[in-house]
């Protein structure tokens, strides 16, 4: 039976700046503290009616068996007959899973510690080579808690493209270098090719034996045991564990191997801990849960099919494209997880920048172009610098002026001037930024995009729409299935000479 939406299509649209002068408790319904993070929706248009009404619909369709399904191991990829085990992998989940995934990360840091006594040889540099969330993930962990000192110099190379390889490794030492090859399957075009063209630069660059100098990140290992590395330099990670939800298991060894394996230990433990709220928490306090609520809201009842992510702090500058992977892989589906139409909007578009940048590019457009587009500010109440405390005052204060703005808005009789207002934001303020506060906002946003797929009724662990770009890039080089690409297509492909 599908989901009676019809109470929450129904309810009103009263102004945002109106709900707080109709509820003098609207702060505490809708401001919560967890995992060393405030999460304050007071500016989006959810009320105590819409909570109760999503409540109702969550209980209609069983959110919580479903929920306890992802915890305990169930099958929730229906497409592919998996569970998705990433929870696991951060010690929630079933017993079993989780056992094993302690299995490996012990054989992820015996790897570590080998590297730091020098038994692979001196090492200096990482080449991380990945794509999706075999990239991401590690290059968000990395980049934000950069500002503790890094044990090695990491580069992570997603793109397919040469520049960016050749540019990664132009300052490093081929031998004092490792190769880290993150894949799934071992087989992901972009990635191999990359790998391939990494150990031709060790070759070049006067090491005997490449291979020496390479590590996999793989669930098939066999696979790569069989391209030809060692064994003893693999590290598996289980089928059950998706690839933009892989940070937590080997693919978030660069991250490790840099910041030390205490800091990884204190992201899995974060996350961990905001999987505990997400499961056990009441909906009207949970915060992934009221998020999701907020999302459905829009672009189920307003027809807004977007979203801004703006970090208000440099070292979370990756958050906004790690996200687009998360979220519209997983919820840019048109069919039901049993196959069926989905007959609804399913995931927003998710963009977004860096504040105060985004102040002076994008925001005209936020604030009096013709698109609502919810906004979400993300910030630390700590700074990550030691230069006048200026600097954060000013950033700090702009975040929370950009969002009073939004919602209130300024009337002119110069249109030129007007500003409509009424358009929602959320803010997450984090107490400050380190691996265990990382750890838990990522796992927000996991929960938050699971809880909006199960709204829905679709799968999120599934992915099938990014393979028909590249079986049609296979098929380029067949002279036969090449004929039969539009004019168009062929045209450019003649024109490049590929």
């Amino acid at each position: 039976m599908s989901a009676d939406w019809s109470v929450i299509e129904a309810l009103p649209k009263t102004p945002i700046v109106d709900l707080f002068g109709g509820d003098d408790d609207r702060l505490k319904l809708l401001a919560h503290e967890t995992c060393g993070m405030r999460f304050d929706f007071a500016k989006t248009h959810l009320t105590r009616d819409a909570i109760a009404a999503f409540e109702k619909l969550a209980k209609s369709i069983d959110f919580a068996a479903k929920r306890e399904a992802l915890f305990t191991g169930a099958i929730v990829n229906p497409s592919e007959g998996r569970a998705a085990e990433h929870t696991a992998q951060r010690g929630e989940g079933a017993p079993s899973s989780v056992a094993l995934a302690k299995a490996l990360h012990d054989r992820m840091r015996a790897l570590i510690d080998a590297i730091a006594a020098d038994a692979l040889g001196p090492v200096r540099h990482i080449v991380h080579i990945g794509i999706g969330g075999s990239a991401l993930g590690p290059d968000l962990i990395v980049d934000a808690l950069s500002g503790e000192r890094l044990r090695y110099d990491i580069a992570i190379v997603s793109n397919i493209d040469g520049y960016a390889l050749q540019n990664a490794v132009s300052d490093f030492d081929p031998a004092a270098t490792l190769i880290v090859i993150a894949s799934k399957t071992f087989t992901t075009t972009e990635t191999m090719l990359n790998a391939s063209s990494a150990l031709a630069w060790l070759e070049e660059g006067g090491v005997v034996d490449p291979f020496s100098r390479v590590i996999a990140l793989t669930a098939a290992p066999d696979a790569a045991v069989e391209w030809g590395v060692d064994e003893t330099r693999v590290l598996p990670f289980p089928q059950s564990v998706g690839g933009r939800y892989s940070l937590w298991s080997s693919i978030g060894f660069p991250a490790a191997l840099a910041l030390g394996w205490d800091a990884f230990e204190e992201l899995l433990e974060g996350a961990a801990e905001m999987d505990r709220h997400f499961r056990l928490t009441a909906p009207s306090q949970n915060v992934p849960m009221l998020a999701a609520f907020a999302d459905l809201l829009y672009t189920q009842t307003r027809g807004i099919t977007t979203r801004a992510v703006f970090a208000y702090d440099e070292r979370l500058r990756l958050l906004p494209s790690y996200l687009q992977q998360l979220e519209m892989e997983s919820n840019g589906k048109s069919v039901t997880a049993d196959g069926a139409p989905l007959e609804r909007p399913s995931a927003a578009i998710t963009w977004g920048g860096v504040g105060t940048d985004g102040q002076h590019a994008v925001f005209q457009l936020l604030h009096q172009g013709s698109h609502v587009v919810p906004v979400e500010f993300v910030a630390c109440v700590e700074s990550g610098d030691s230069l006048d405390p200026e600097h954060h005052r000013l950033l700090l204060v702009n975040a929370f002026a950009q969002g009073a703005a939004l919602m209130a808005g300024r009337a002119s009789t110069d249109g030129n001037r007007n500003y409509p207002g009424d358009r929602p934001s959320t803010t997450i303020l984090l107490d400050r930024l380190d691996a265990r506060t990382l750890g838990a906002l990522i796992a927000f946003y996991e929960q938050r995009t699971f809880a909006n797929a199960v709204m829905l009724g679709i799968n999120p662990f599934d992915q099938f729409g990014v393979e028909l770009g590249k079986a049609m890039a296979t098929s380029v080089d067949d002279p036969a299935e090449r004929a039969q690409f539009d004019p168009s297509t062929r045209a450019l492909i003649e024109r490049a000479g590929v």
